[in-house]
């Protein structure tokens, strides 16, 4: 059983010009087992999400509020609405933001908490031979590191990538109602943006195998 073999290892080893390795229907289901007790803190955390999005994207258009009418009309009761309203969304989305963590949190310690149990469960009932021919230190690699990286997975990346993904087409909804060739000409300019964001990205995944690497290596020397 080589640290090396698969896990989270196998994701950040993963190399874009390689075949992608498929995800299974089987696979989605197990995934889903471990998060099934926690699908009402799921469904509040995306309703979290929807509500910091939709706070976040009212800001501009209070402002735009401001300063195309209350400003010129010289509207003293909607310039006062309008700031009230600048001044509450940030407090407000804070608020929601606290709320957000701890779903966040009780969702991905308790994911890890099951599936470091279920990980202990199934050594417990692994023969003799496979503890005399596996270092101790690829072991303990699986049982820190690999729940460690599906730990980052759960808490940080996924809820990351659903929260862009929401952002991303409210803001590109409000925008092609607001003015579709402003939009369309943000488009044009968004390459310049996602090719270094992408070129980066497969320098840190480049320098992360020899890091984890030398870290398995070290725990197996310890044992």
């Amino acid at each position: 059983m080589s640290f090396h073999g698969g896990g989270w290892w196998a994701y950040i080893s993963h190399d874009e010009k390689s075949e992608r390795p498929a995800i299974s229907r089987a696979l989605l289901y197990r995934v889903w087992d471990f998060a099934r007790p926690y699908r009402r803190k799921i469904i509040g955390l995306i309703f979290t999400i929807l509500l910091i999005t939709g706070l976040t994207l009212l800001s501009p258009l209070l402002l735009r509020q401001l300063i195309d009418v209350a400003i010129p009309q010289q509207n003293v009761a909607l310039l006062t609405v309008l700031a009230f309203g600048m001044v509450a969304i940030p407090l407000v989305n804070g608020l929601i933001g606290i709320w957000q963590r701890k779903l966040n949190s009780e969702i991905g310690e308790g994911v890890i908490y099951d599936l470091r149990r279920g990980l202990y469960e199934h050594m417990q009932r692994m023969s003799l031979r496979f503890f005399t021919g596996t270092r101790t230190g690829e072991l303990m690699s699986r049982l820190n590191n690999d729940v460690i990286g599906a730990q980052r997975a759960i808490s940080e990346t996924i809820v990351t990538i659903v929260t862009n993904i929401i952002f991303i087409g409210s803001s590109m909804s409000l925008m092609l109602l607001l003015d579709w060739r402003l939009t369309l000409l943000g488009l044009v300019i968004l390459p310049l943006f996602v090719l270094p964001a992408r070129r980066i990205g497969r320098r840190l995944r480049g320098a992360a195998p020899p890091i984890i690497g030398t870290q398995c290596r070290n725990e197996c020397d310890d044992e």
